[in-house]
């Protein structure tokens, strides 16, 4: 069975674009593994990292900068620490870590000063307001928890959801987080509920995973059947489909389904 998220995958589930993913690529933010063909797969942990990046999008940081701070950000880390397991936002347009109680530049490695003067009282003011817990807040806070507080991650998740039981890549991530875990029963609660609300093709995907996984042969079908009626282009749905049918003995539906994975690959 195919491992890993393709590069499509990522796009679909992170709204990043290609370009801005063989970026950060490049630039040694993430390192995926090699497929078939040579294609990229991703890694849970890359897609933690990669979603920082599409936050720092959608802060308005140019991409540019983006780029440049990531990279200088891998230098300055020793090998030992994850990515993953820092803090990593935007001040206005600059990039800022938050490792303990400091806070600095990516790019500059300067320390950013939690208060500076007011020139018109000469007091104290905060240059960085707390933000408000937002969906997207509890999102960001999950993420950055998965490596270092199960727990407190998979609260984090409940309380985006909560925030907004729309949110479905909280859903997702925290289906995925729970299956990654072997807790299937709740993993599965996760996905049903989230597949009530949305159809999106790699939630459906990560049900038929779930399912796979548990031997459950006919439901893992038709949630990847479900996938693809959603993402026809969701190669990695179509490989596992494949896989099942030719274990069922419907040899035709298998070569189609490999057909479609084997062209999709290629892209």
């Amino acid at each position: 069975m195919s491992e890993g998220y393709g590069v499509h995958d990522v796009q679909r589930l992170l709204r990043l674009s290609r370009s801005t993913i063989r970026s950060l690529v490049d630039a040694g933010f993430v390192t995926p593994s090699r497929g078939e063909r040579g294609a990229w797969r991703f890694s849970f942990q890359d897609l933690i990292v990669l979603r920082t990046a599409q936050a720092l999008v959608e802060a308005k940081v140019p991409a540019r900068r983006i780029t440049r701070s990531m990279r200088e950000l891998k230098k300055r880390l020793p090998d030992e620490m994850p990515l993953s397991g820092l803090a990593i936002g935007a001040v206005a347009d600059r990039v800022v870590v938050r490792e303990g109680g400091a806070r600095w530049q990516a790019e500059s490695g300067q320390y950013v000063l939690e208060f500076e003067a007011d020139p018109s009282s000469g007091a104290p003011r905060v240059i960085e307001r707390t933000r408000e817990r937002d969906p997207q807040s509890w999102f960001e806070e999950a993420t950055a928890l998965e490596a270092v507080d199960a727990d407190g991650a998979i609260r984090a998740y409940e309380q985006a959801i909560a925030a907004d039981p729309s949110f479905v890549d909280a859903r997702i991530n925290l289906g995925r987080f729970l299956h990654d875990r072997g807790d299937l029963v709740r993993a599965e609660r996760v996905y049903r509920a989230a597949a009530a609300v949305s159809d999106d093709a790699v939630l459906l995907y990560n049900l038929g995973v779930l399912l796979d996984d548990q031997h459950r042969g006919g439901e893992a079908l038709a949630a990847y059947e479900a996938a693809v009626a959603s993402d026809p282009d969701l190669a990695d749905a179509h490989y596992n489909l494949g896989l099942l049918y030719e274990s069922l003995g419907r040899a035709q539906d298998a070569i189609r389904h490999m057909a479609r994975y084997r062209v999709l690959a290629k892209q």
